[in-house]
């Protein structure tokens, strides 16, 4: 996981400006019970030496339940310092952070493990799985510090991987695991103790686009079974725009992104040095010097000299000359050589 600022001495923010109305929030948690998360004046600093080093600055923002928000900007902008606050694993320079009627940054530091425990869910980039664990016992283990009996953590645990698609892998540890399996194992173990709200950090920031989609569907799927309220951090586009609501966080403070400015050529996107990103009906997709994008029902598909794009079972799939991929267990399993891998 990235670290979005400079890490020091907490300090005191400097002298405030004039106070701003949550994005989407409102001032008194008694007259706006809507709001499921509400932050007001938030502000962050670090010192590092003798410089202040502001990351977020009367910062306001409200969320509404069952809310699926997308915060989005440059590394380094903030966006991973906000979700620390926001899930209560930092504590801020100045302001307050309401769950319901709830001010957060008040409680102590037992009463707020507890609440994060049995409150938010988390998921980073990296998966952070203890590898001398199974998949099993890393989805138990938030129910462990609860206090949970152990039978009544497995029973969880495992209906919490077989909703993400892993009960055949329970007993396997993080390194026998896939990159996105260990995701799987981790948005099982963010379920695990029953959360109203989600928090991702770059949750596909670290898989390829197909692992990605994989994962983003999940999150889909997750969060309106659980009945979550869910904030994702992402650089991920394709993924904001599919959310209920996108901001950008900009010099240490919020703002509303239309789907019109996602689409800007500001925020265009790049795969590397000679595959820029374009965005065809609001959907990202590559274009390169011999990747041209294609679209077959209504979908992106992707085709090059070597790498065709077929369709199985209604999802696209890719082939390539000596990497043939095929479908098995409704996971997409590549078949190299005779070998599964």
């Amino acid at each position: 996981m990235s670290t979005e600022s400079a890490q020091g001495t907490d300090s005191a923010p400097p002298n405030r400006g004039q106070r701003t109305q949550p994005l989407g929030g409102a001032s008194s948690p008694a007259l706006f019970p809507e709001t499921a998360i509400r932050a007001e004046s938030l502000s962050k600093v670090y010192r590092s030496g003798g410089t202040q080093v502001v990351v977020l600055l009367e910062l306001s923002l409200g969320v509404r339940p069952g809310e699926r928000l997308a915060i989005i900007g440059e590394s380094g902008a903030g966006k991973s310092t906000l979700l620390h606050l926001l899930g209560g694993l930092e504590r801020p320079s100045g302001g307050e952070i309401f769950y319901g009627g709830q001010e957060i940054a008040a409680l102590s530091d037992q009463a707020l493990a507890d609440f994060r425990n049995r409150t938010i869910g988390f998921v980073w980039q990296n998966p952070s799985l203890l590898p001398e664990f199974t998949a099993l016992e890393n989805v138990m283990m938030p129910l462990l510090i609860r206090g949970v009996e152990a039978g009544a953590a497995r029973k969880t645990a495992r209906l919490r991987l077989e909703e993400v698609g892993l009960e055949a892998r329970q007993a396997h540890r993080a390194g026998e695991l896939s990159g996105g399996e260990q995701q799987r194992v981790a948005l099982a173990r963010a379920l695990a103790g029953g959360p109203s709200v989600l928090l991702a950090d770059e949750p596909t920031g670290s898989l390829d686009f197909r692992t990605g989609e994989m994962i983003i569907g999940l999150l889909s799927e997750v969060h309106l079974a659980h009945g979550l309220t869910s904030i994702f951090a992402t650089h991920n586009l394709s993924f904001a725009s599919r959310c209920d609501r996108v901001l950008e966080l900009k010099k240490g403070s919020l703002h509303t992104a239309s789907p019109m400015e996602l689409q800007a050529a500001g925020h265009a996107e790049r795969a590397g040095g000679s595959v820029p990103i374009v965005r065809v009906d609001g959907v990202v997709e590559r274009r390169g010097p011999s990747v041209p994008i294609v679209r077959v029902d209504g979908e992106v598909e992707r085709t090059g000299r070597s790498v065709p794009i077929v369709r199985v079972d209604g999802v696209v799939e890719r082939t390539g000359r000596s990497v043939p991929v095929v479908r098995v267990n409704k996971d997409a399993t590549r078949l190299d050589g005779g070998t599964y891998v």
